[in-house]
């Protein structure tokens, strides 16, 4: 083969080369699935608490990639976290808020999940009887018919609860319920107990439930939520990941920025069917900018070891694994830099008091 024929063939190579490569750049789903561990009252599609349902309540993700042509669906689901679980390993979802707990389970079983940033840190948790119970401690629900979302973080929340106060699952009567169920159980007196979030403050207000247990009263155990993605997509798709991340911490920024006033904030996740007051009687003298921090600190990091720790010690699991090569921090810290709120918000200490410089 001549110098110029050969010339030709390996410029041709190249050009070829040059524009499959372009074309994988620009290669884009057709939808981005997110599932959503959840419904509100009534099985109404909103859910309010975190910085993922303000992203869906504001409809942030349908603006950001509305030019594009990708189209965005959110499957809320009765069935929380465990359901959420199922449509990973079923290869119908892509991007996710879930639970401490249920993410937890879901990477120890081999689920191809990565943690990608920090959303609905810090919940509380109650539990709640009928009105006219006599229970009124945790100890006192010993031998009681009690309502836990099995799976959920919820779960882990009881766990840690009832070990507190000498009781273990196995003392009570365990009927696993959603949450929709264990509201009406608890009004029809089907169960002695639930144990919720701040959805059972309701049930209080109208004088159906009375509260035996607030973690925030009773400096209990928290519980976290982060977004989560699947490897398959975000190795597919690495830009699109990325302005999924961007839209969230761009959520997370909104909220924050409502912390003066939060009442925005309150008004739009009781969409949900939760009232503003007991979203803001839940929030209580915390900074909404804290509660709303999309970053996986040393906090969150210690937080999750701890939980994957305890979850194999509970038996809800059985095998271990690093947090820290479970996280994918990346997408985060480039939104962080390119929106320039590297500074926003402060990294905190594994123990959880303590603030640590930015850059850190």
């Amino acid at each position: 083969m001549s110098r110029s024929l050969w010339s030709i063939v390996v410029g041709a190579f190249l050009a070829l080369a040059t524009i499959t490569s372009s074309a994988r750049a620009e290669e884009k789903p057709a939808v981005i699935r997110i599932a959503f561990p959840g419904v509100g009252v009534g099985n109404r599609p909103y859910v309010g608490g975190h910085t993922t349902a303000v992203m869906h309540l504001r409809g942030m993700l349908e603006e950001e990639f509305k030019k594009d042509g990708i189209k965005v669906t959110w499957t809320f689901l009765r069935g929380a976290g465990p359901a959420t679980n199922e449509l990973y390993a079923n290869g119908l979802a892509d991007f996710s808020l879930l639970g401490d707990l249920p993410s937890i389970i879901g990477h120890s079983g081999g689920l191809k999940t990565r943690v990608l940033a920090a959303t609905g840190i810090r919940m509380n948790t109650y539990i709640a009887v009928p009105a006219d119970s006599p229970v009124n401690s945790v100890k006192d629900l010993k031998g009681k018919r009690v309502a836990i979302f099995k799976g959920t973080n919820m779960q882990l929340a009881a766990s840690k609860i009832l070990e507190t106060h000498g009781l273990k699952e196995k003392d009570l009567k365990v009927v696993n319920m959603d949450t929709a169920t264990a509201r009406a159980a608890i009004i029809t007196n089907d169960v002695d107990a639930v144990v919720g979030g701040p959805e059972l403050l309701a049930l209080r207000d109208q004088q159906t439930a009375k509260l035996i247990y607030n973690s925030a009263k009773d400096a209990g155990p928290l519980r976290h939520c982060s977004f989560v993605g699947h490897e398959n997509f975000i190795k597919k798709y690495p830009e699109i990941t990325k302005r999924v991340v961007k839209v969230l911490v761009q959520a997370a920024k909104w909220t924050s920025d409502q912390e003066a006033t939060p009442n925005t904030v309150y008004q739009l996740w009781a969409k949900s069917g939760t009232p503003y007051s007991n979203f803001k009687e839940d929030t209580g003298n915390r900074s909404l900018k804290t509660l709303s921090s999309p970053l996986l600190d040393p906090y969150l990091i210690s937080q999750y070891t701890k939980n994957v720790e305890e979850a194999k010690r509970f038996g809800l699991i059985r095998n271990t694994f690093s947090v820290q090569e479970w996280i994918e921090p990346r997408f985060l810290n480039e939104v962080l830099k390119e929106l320039k709120l590297e500074s926003f918000w402060q990294p905190v200490d594994a123990s959880g008091g303590g603030k640590l410089a930015a850059n850190n």
